[in-house]
């Protein structure tokens, strides 16, 4: 006679009322052949555990009475359907099961493209950017609006410029991401996580960029043919490496150096103080970017020719664009020169020009970071695109 691995005491309860919430849990337990003895003072249950072992596909095994009235009833765990714990390599047939869950097997398959370490950036660094990102957020009604004061009209005219080339972009910045949330296979939950909080930012980016261009009366600004090219470029990609490092490590890299010009060059405390938190946002945003590179890289060095050939890709689609958008090379001008004195207008194309310089340096620093040698970085910032996202 073998012995039970566990005991479960269930009274007077009959099968039907109450006693399998305390039996299959105990079978759920064990192993296949595990056994869990029953104490019952019911009699209907020699009748109906035996049943039910049947049609659960477990084996009832015998019934001992006890002194005291009860009977002892043995069961021993089938081995058909022992759930599969979701470990690092995702299931289709998982469902939205999180990591560590254990799955009854039978379940339909789940369309998720992204389901392996291969794809997706570290769990444990992912985590560690998702919780920073749930402690820094922010509000847009935090920032200083009631002690902004208008500007004169071609400079006001310019911040409502670089504004609405602000909210285009951190736009495109919203709807890329969210592409891929419904791809992330959930035993990676944290990556699709992390994006929820970067939508979550560009949603806010977009919100006060606005309001912040529309505070005095000025209207929004122009959209550039190239602005309209570049970003519709980054909506077509359909892998999400190439996603995360075209506009993540790429272009809200080079965003956070268009940002600190800004706040540099900010005519009021509200304009430098809105772009100070959303370039900490990006800095994060970069930072996955550049993880997913990272590990992309470590595993596969050939992933380096790929994605320089997906920035060669995106430059052809741009081809004849030109440089930097002209509304927006203006308005940056105009916001570094702070009035429109032609001396102040030469300092302010200075500027410009140096941000430009900057942004290069910036790209090739991050992109070596990422695991590109000096001379694949140089190429791939030589090729990013005039639209800087």
């Amino acid at each position: 006679m073998s012995a039970a691995a566990i005991a479960v005491d269930a009274g007077e309860l009959p099968l039907g009322g109450g006693l399998l919430a305390l039996l299959r849990p105990a079978l759920d337990a064990l192993a296949p052949e595990g056994v869990v003895a029953v104490r019952s003072t019911q009699p209907g249950v020699a009748h109906d555990l035996p049943s039910w072992c049947r049609s659960e596909r477990h084996q009832y095994l015998r019934a001992e009475a006890q002194a005291d009235g009860s009977v002892l009833h043995f069961v021993a765990r089938g081995r058909f359907g022992v759930p599969r714990v979701v470990g690092d390599e995702g299931d289709a047939h998982s469902g939205f099961a999180p990591r560590g869950a254990r799955v009854e097997p039978g379940g339909p398959p789940h369309p998720y493209a992204l389901g392996d370490v291969a794809h997706l950036p570290p769990a444990a660094q992912t985590r560690q950017l998702y919780e920073q990102a749930v402690q820094a957020q922010w509000r847009a009604d935090e920032l200083p609006w009631q002690e902004a004061r208008p500007l004169p009209p071609r400079l006001e005219n310019a911040v409502a410029q670089v504004m609405t080339f602000l909210a285009e972009n951190e736009l495109s910045a919203l709807y890329v991401p969210s592409r891929f949330v419904a791809r992330v296979h959930p035993a990676f939950a944290d990556a699709a996580q992390f994006l929820a909080t970067q939508m979550m930012d560009e949603s806010r980016h977009i919100d006060v960029f606005v309001r912040r261009a529309r505070l005095h009366g000025a209207a929004l600004g122009i959209s550039s043919v190239t602005t309209s090219r570049s970003l519709l470029s980054l909506l077509a990609v359909e892998d999400f490496t190439e996603a995360a490092f075209l506009l993540s490590l790429l272009g809200e890299g080079t965003f956070l150096d268009l940002l600190r010009f800004v706040e540099e060059h900010a005519p009021d405390a509200l304009t430098a103080e809105l772009a100070r938190r959303t370039r900490a946002d990006e800095s994060r945003h970069v930072h996955f970017g550049s993880v997913h590179v990272r590990h992309a890289l470590a595993g596969d060095p050939r992933q380096a020719r790929r994605l320089e050939d997906a920035v060669r890709r995106r430059a052809a689609t741009l081809h004849g664009a030109g440089g930097v958008p002209a509304p927006i090379a203006d308005a940056l001008t105009l916001l570094a020169a702070g009035d429109d004195t032609p001396a102040a207008i030469a300092r302010g194309h200075a500027h410009f020009r140096a941000l430009l310089t900057t942004m290069h340096e910036g790209r090739l620093k991050r992109l070596v970071h990422a695991g590109f040698s000096d001379e694949e970085a140089h190429r791939i910032s030589e090729l990013h695109t005039p639209n800087f996202m």
